[in-house]
């Protein structure tokens, strides 16, 4: 699984085996064995490799496309797989993705769209959190912005 993760990775970065056995300090051959499966990289190369493609270690290693025909997600995204809405509009989060988010019965989500984007669903608590810490912040500054904080 790991050859086909970094070939496809490697390509959806738009890096060639040169570039790729550039940045790592191997040779293409070595990058065209790791792809092909004829060999696989140490740990130490698979660590370097996955910061050079932007994905976790665990993702390289072990992300399965097979069913979903999706791309191996760069670093801090997630394909959690597929829901089915009900009737009613209802859909149940997968539980790999309630346990990283630490979601559980009786929290409050807020759906948030935009049509060329989609949906996102966040807790509410921690969105309105947000909300008040920004509010305080115009306020403290006597409702001066000053661009979010960024430096000049």
């Amino acid at each position: 699984m790991i050859h086909t993760n970094i070939q496809g990775r490697r390509k959806t970065c738009g890096l060639t085996q040169e570039q790729v056995a550039e940045r790592l300090g191997v040779s293409r051959q070595t990058v065209t064995k790791w792809e092909t499966g004829e060999s696989m990289p140490d740990l130490a190369n698979a660590a370097a490799l996955a910061d050079v493609l932007d994905v976790s270690l665990d993702a390289l290693v072990s992300y399965d496309a097979q069913g979903t025909e999706l791309p191996l997600p760069p670093r801090g995204k997630h394909l959690f797989g597929t829901v089915t809405v009900g009737e009613r509009g209802q859909v149940v989060i997968p539980k790999q993705a309630r346990d990283l988010f630490g979601i559980e019965a009786g929290d409050v989500l807020l759906v948030l769209g935009d049509e060329g984007q989609g949906l996102a669903m966040v807790k509410a608590d921690e969105f309105m959190d947000h909300v008040s810490s920004l509010l305080d912040q115009v306020k403290g500054r006597g409702g001066h912005h000053d661009g979010g904080g960024c430096k000049a």
